[in-house]
């Protein structure tokens, strides 16, 4: 008897070994991917000869191809195996890396942003893969891992870019994504089993497809162009408008078919909904508040009596805390799940975020602000990601569970875009006057304290959004049998 649990020991630990580090580097490559050519945009632009305005189309079309194929790969995992799936998703990420290493064209190099972009699938299928494979009491803590990398790498992004710049030129930063995105194929091929879960009875939804990507690519093209285009131009509220109807158009369509890509019903539980609301916001947080920072560094102080004149190195350098406090909030944020479920985790995630980014409006004038503002908010920001996937777990059964994780996802871009283009809209709202005119435009000091407080309100109110959602009973029936769900407390139900 007191022998019999052993062979089962060893094969937990043999899974947990081989599979948890192949879905953690795949999650890394594609949010280093996403926001390593963040801060040379404005390079870029010279180098490609383009203007400031279009350039920021490698952001855009990344963000939108994201938003667009997540949900879509995360459901067509629950449909046909979550793992074929997730090496299509790393497959568009190195076919875009490598698109973007031999071309010289900024047109070539949108599409290959797009194609990189194929990488979002990754983090709703490998929760759902580490939902499947890892032994029960090991899911907590793996969920948590593979969403605090989403912050890891994003932070690793903006330091790897600044060094590579250092000695190589932009195309170095592809590489980067060729090599990280080659290395996930060969660990998931070899090292990720074949999931038993598809769900078998459902079935594709190409009407559902079309018209979701539809509206998020419309709300999407008129957020992240607003600023350019003008946010009362015909062109950005007509694709508002166009948002707004297909959305409609989609909802009625997944209410009515038998198998949804969407299942609304789902979707609309307090649990799911509250969730994905606190993912917009803190979305909105993590992008925004990258975006400014970076540039509060790299302003020239002599000139603007502020900022630290920082190289691109020098700025990822200030950010890398983030990444080091995300790395950090991973087991802390498993540990007050298993103990105290996702509800604590997520409240002291937007807390933080705030804490962060009202410190920075305070306190700006010295670099060890930066590196302190910058740690508070990645452990923040670490804790939050780490505890949406489990309200979501513990709110969809595990069939769904790509889709539903999909589309947090999805919403989490949405809010970097949104918040991204407010916080363009405040610093290009107050800029300062010279009486010489300067190739580039510098916000005042204002601006940027009013971005960081507009940044810490978003975070606080992201903090205040799981006391909407109640925690009703343990799970029943979610995976496995009723013995294994007591030691499974990332499935704990959710007022479903």
């Amino acid at each position: 008897m007191s022998e019999a649990p052993q062979p089962t020991t060893a094969a937990e630990k043999q899974s947990n070994a081989r599979v948890l580090p192949a879905l953690i580097l795949a999650m890394l490559s594609f949010s280093v991917v996403q926001t390593a050519v963040v801060p040379i945009l404005p390079s870029l632009a010279k180098e490609l000869d383009v203007s400031g305005s279009n350039i920021t189309w490698l952001m855009t079309a990344n963000l939108l191809s994201a938003a667009v194929l997540t949900p879509l790969l995360g459901r067509f995992g629950d449909l046909r195996g979550r793992k074929p799936m997730l090496l299509i998703s790393l497959a568009g990420l190195v076919a875009g890396s490598a698109l973007a290493v031999s071309t010289h064209s900024f047109t070539w190099l949108v599409v290959a942003r797009v194609l990189q972009g194929a990488g979002g699938g990754v983090m709703p299928l490998a929760i759902s893969i580490v939902r499947d494979e890892l032994p029960k009491r090991k899911v907590t803590g793996g969920v948590a891992a593979i969403s605090a990398s989403m912050g890891v790498g994003s932070g690793l992004g903006l330091v790897a870019t600044g060094l590579l710049l250092e000695h190589w030129n932009y195309k170095s930063i592809f590489w980067m994504g060729l090599v990280f995105g080659l290395i996930a194929v060969a660990l998931v091929a070899f090292r990720v089993p074949s999931d038993p879960v598809t769900d078998k009875e459902g079935g594709a939804d190409p009407l559902g497809a079309l018209t979701l990507a539809g509206w998020l690519s419309a709300l999407l093209v008129a957020v992240s162009q607003g600023n350019h285009w003008g946010w009362t131009s015909t062109k950005t509220l007509g694709l508002f408008a166009v948002a707004a109807v297909v959305a409609l158009i989609w909802g009625i369509i997944e209410t009515k078919v038998s198998h949804p890509l969407v299942d609304l019903k789902m979707m609309s539980r307090p649990a799911v909904a509250f969730t994905n609301l606190a993912g917009l916001l803190i979305g909105f947080g993590m992008y925004g508040s990258f975006m400014v920072i970076s540039n509060f560094a790299q302003t020239p102080e002599k000139l603007a009596h502020y900022g630290f004149t920082a190289t691109v190195l020098h700025a990822g350098v200030m950010l890398l805390p983030s990444a080091i406090g995300s790395m950090v909030a991973a087991p802390v944020g498993a540990l007050l799940i298993a103990r105290r479920g996702p509800r604590l985790p997520l409240v002291l995630g937007g807390v933080l975020g705030a804490i962060a980014m009202a410190y920075l409006a305070l306190r700006h004038s010295h670099e060890g602000d930066i590196y302190t503002a910058s740690a508070i908010f990645g452990l923040g920001i670490g804790l939050a990601f780490a505890a949406m996937p489990a309200f979501i777990n513990g709110a969809v059964p595990v069939e769904q569970s790509g889709i539903a994780n999909g589309m947090n996802s999805v919403l989490r871009t949405v809010g970097g875009a949104i918040g991204t283009a407010v916080m363009t809209a405040i610093l290009t709202g107050d800029t300062m006057k010279f009486p010489i005119k300067l190739p580039v435009v510098l916000p005042t000091l204002d601006a940027y304290k009013h971005a960081f407080w507009t940044t810490a309100v978003v975070c606080i109110i992201a903090g205040a959004v799981p006391f909407l959602i109640r925690t009703v009973k343990p799970a029943t029936a979610v995976i496995g049998d009723p013995a294994q769900q007591a030691s499974s407390p990332e499935l704990a139900k959710t007022d479903a």
